[in-house]
């Protein structure tokens, strides 16, 4: 008895050696996908760092039911590594280089805002780390930079829209700009948008183009000087937290014109904060909530389901851009465990993903990274929604 087994034992120790050397499991390690967030939690904006975290968590919640993102026939498992970059410049470069030196991410999804997608982008391209950020309209974000792309449209598409639409909903020919100098997006665009309008109207049919600096809340001085240029419109692309301090006190100072906005009033706060002063004003944006269809309609509820507030044009971006960084991980066709083969192979795959059917619209790629997509005119209605009003396309 003792002898067989003796024998049996050793036999089926072997045989268990070689189903586990049959298994997939065992043929294909099944690396860790990390993928870095970086994002402002705190600072200036943090509901934009909200939406951003609250759109990624819902967006691994898919993966994790799924038994991991499958890459050529292995489930990998997929963590994400979430950094607050506190609206900061510094602060998002920092973290760009944390999260590439230290936690070994393949890709990074973020920063949003163009203040601190600029420098962190240089960061990210100098270490070959393939880099998409959401929001970031500024076209310095990804010129030049083979490793970094976006999910959104670009300001020298967005000013002339926003001019076009004036003109055309309007039939205004002075326009007032108010902007802040201290800041990529809000510099960026105010530039573009007074180019187009001067190309519509001519040299001075900007009447008044005035600037302030990041977190001044005084805005009165140069809303005087607005309301005296004679300008019959006022073009505003500044952040949720500034928009309601300047339409309530050009209101309060007796401005009765359209104030007019751009994708940076996308957060729910705009209308938190600013109240029935926003109410019929319009901006510029990526994509309306309100009459949203399929699967737009589709994400819009359950986040709203989880979080308990309607998605704004952030969180939606930040949904779209994690699809395009899954569709070019699968593309990849193999996870080899070696950072940098696999983050090169990830750059290539999202430089040749040439059209992507997005919550935010479809899309197509620039040899730059950059998206060439719709633009959505929003209106804010008399119950604070943002309505969708038309769209403008390339």
């Amino acid at each position: 008895m003792r002898k067989g087994l003796v024998f049996v034992a050793p036999l089926l120790i072997a045989l268990g050696i070689i189903g586990l050397m049959a298994s997939p499991c065992a043929l294909a390690k099944a690396e860790v996908i990390k993928i870095g967030i970086n994002a402002p939690m705190t600072g200036d904006i943090p509901k934009v760092g909200e939406g951003s975290k609250y759109a990624a968590r819902m967006w691994l919640n898919d993966i994790e039911a799924n038994g991991g993102l499958e890459v050529g026939g292995v489930k990998h498992p997929v963590e994400l590594v979430i950094e607050d970059n506190e609206s900061k410049a510094e602060s998002a470069v920092k973290v760009n280089t944390k999260m590439i030196t230290e936690d070994e991410v393949l890709v990074i999804v973020g920063p949003q805002s163009s203040k601190q997608a600029v420098p962190a982008g240089g960061v990210a391209n100098n270490y070959e780390t393939p880099m998409i950020s959401p929001w970031s309209t500024n076209p310095d974000t990804t010129k030049d930079r083979p490793f970094v792309f976006r999910g959104c449209f670009l300001d020298p598409f967005q000013g002339p829209v926003v001019a076009n639409f004036i003109t055309n909903e309007f039939g205004y020919t002075k326009a007032a700009v108010l902007y802040d100098v201290a800041s990529d997006y809000p510099k960026g665009l105010a530039e573009f948008f007074k180019q187009a309008w001067e190309k519509l109207h001519g040299k001075g049919s900007v009447v008044a183009y005035e600037s302030f600096t990041t977190k001044d809340a005084d805005f009165s001085s140069q809303l005087s000087k607005i309301i005296r240029s004679g300008a019959e419109v006022l073009f505003t692309p500044q952040y949720y937290n500034e928009v309601a301090l300047i339409v309530q006190q050009a209101k309060e100072l007796g401005w009765q014109n359209p104030i007019v906005g751009s994708d940076s009033w996308g957060s729910a706060e705009t209308v938190e904060l600013c109240g029935e002063a926003c109410y019929g004003l319009f901006f510029s944006t990526h994509y309306a909530a309100a009459g949203a269809t399929g699967k737009t309609k589709a994400f819009i509820e359950r986040y709203k389901e989880k979080y308990g507030y309607v998605p704004d044009d952030v969180a939606a971006l930040t949904w779209d851009s994690l699809g395009i960084v899954e569709t070019a991980i699968q593309k990849c066709g193999k996870i080899t465990g070696k950072v940098e083969k696999d983050r090169n192979c990830i750059r290539d795959a999202m430089a040749k993903v040439e059209q992507y059917d997005g919550i935010t619209g479809q899309m197509t790629f620039t040899e730059e990274g950059d998206p060439i997509k719709c633009a959505v005119i929003v209106k804010i209605s008399d119950q604070g929604e943002y309505e969708f009003y038309k769209s403008v396309c390339p």
